[in-house]
């Protein structure tokens, strides 16, 4: 089976529907996040602080790259979209799934970014985030996904519907 990866801004529900996802498929479950965190010892938030945004982004781009996933769903970062290798290698053996929420619904779920470890240029607005990365989900999704009302586990059964029908699963 090809990995499923979920993609889409901070708070969309990647993670939480993630776990779902792979159950539903009887496969195993990766959030990248973790997999930074577990690697450099420190929270998303630490790593920010002491490398700055681009240092993050280029931390978070390595460390996809190293990874070795199969038949797998992955919750990336909302950033991970930022770095082109990281997309790329994710790509070869994945099919994009964008979990796609209009921005005041994203932004009731941010309302304390700060402890997210959201990787934002000082002073950006979560508004500003949306605007800057929504095109980049676009580019990637080979399947969007309007969450919209959705309670995560309609979200799942829709993605289940989905990969099935899409062209870009051939493996499931």
């Amino acid at each position: 089976m090809k990995n499923i990866v979920l993609i889409g801004m901070p708070g969309a529900g990647k993670s939480t529907i993630g776990v779902l996802l792979a159950k539903s498929l009887l496969c195993s479950f990766t959030d990248t996040d973790l997999i930074i965190q577990n690697t450099c010892r420190k929270s998303l938030c630490g790593i920010i602080e002491e490398k700055g945004t681009d240092g993050f982004l280029q931390v978070e781009n390595d460390i996809i790259c190293g990874c070795e996933l199969e038949n797998c769903v992955i919750a990336t970062g909302g950033s991970a979209v930022y770095g082109k290798e990281a997309m790329e290698k994710l790509k070869k053996n994945g099919v994009f799934v964008y979990l796609k929420l209009p921005l005041s619904e994203i932004e009731k779920r941010l309302a304390d970014i700060k402890t997210r470890g959201v990787a934002m240029k000082n002073g950006s607005t979560v508004a500003q985030l949306f605007e800057e990365r929504a095109p980049l989900y676009e580019r990637y999704a080979d399947i969007t996904l309007d969450c919209t009302g959705l309670t995560p586990e309609q979200c799942v059964d829709s993605i289940v519907g989905a990969i099935h029908e899409s062209p870009a699963v051939k493996a499931i």
